[in-house]
């Protein structure tokens, strides 16, 4: 494992050389690098010889700082950290919130980023992932807490978290990336709605945009079969008429 200093948090991540483009994973909210869904692309990255980059964000898994104090804003800045600590081309693989994460940072380095794949993207959850009563205890309180059914603890969410994600919202109108980009979704997907994908690549300025539903699938698409769709799809972008460094 290494780390980088950003803004005086150590944040960690495992960087594995090889061929290019870099395909970096950005996991969702409270997530981690040590999920089965990065794990399996960092395998199947050394196995194809292929650099590959996963961490941790700011107050998550082996990184530094507190939860709470973190922000959709800082985490996205830590992702920017990541691209510009590789060299060349990368492509952005983005899970949940990591899918929201993975547009802001496209689009705040688009002569870097050469390739998107969403897994059950969620752009714009601040907006559309809470009642009005939750956005009041937000506003009103600072502080939110639900229980999860991924995790024995609550997933809190802060009002500093919400009014960034509020001020980063991107499904009002058209997204200027235009590199090859793929959206996976499951159609049984409790958290996010698998409408979101479709209404997002109708968004995204690039023609080579594919969204793929899977019928039984949830919101972690996490089974064997999922997994091998993902890397099925993530070895697709990278043969799409995309730039490849040694």
């Amino acid at each position: 494992m290494q780390r980088i200093d950003r803004d005086g948090i150590a944040l960690a991540y495992h960087h594995l050389p090889g061929a290019g483009p870099t395909i970096v994973f950005l996991p969702g909210y409270a997530s981690d690098m040590s999920g089965s869904k990065a794990v399996a692309i960092a395998d199947w990255a050394r196995a194809a010889r292929r650099a590959c980059l996963r961490f941790d964000y700011a107050g998550c898994g082996a990184s530094g700082g507190a939860f709470e104090d973190q922000t959709l804003a800082s985490w996205r800045d830590d992702a920017l950290a990541m691209i510009d600590l590789v060299e060349g081309p990368v492509v952005l693989v983005g899970s949940s919130m990591g899918g929201w994460i993975m547009l802001l940072a496209a689009l705040a380095r688009p002569e870097r980023v050469e390739g998107l794949v969403g897994i059950a993207a969620a752009p714009d959850f601040t907006d559309w992932g809470f009642t009005p009563e939750q956005k009041m205890t937000l506003r009103n309180e600072g502080r939110l807490e639900e229980p999860s059914i991924y995790s024995p603890q609550p997933t809190v969410t802060t009002r500093g978290f919400w009014e960034a994600g509020e001020a980063n919202r991107l499904m009002h109108g058209p997204i200027e990336l235009s590199v090859p980009t793929r959206l996976i979704h499951g159609q049984r997907d409790p958290d996010v709605p698998w409408e979101h994908s479709l209404k997002l690549a109708g968004l995204l300025r690039s023609d080579d945009v594919q969204t793929m539903l899977v019928k039984d699938g949830d919101h972690r698409l996490s089974r064997p079969q999922d997994i091998a769709l993902i890397l099925r799809t993530l070895e697709d972008v990278l043969g799409s008429d995309i730039r490849t460094t040694p």
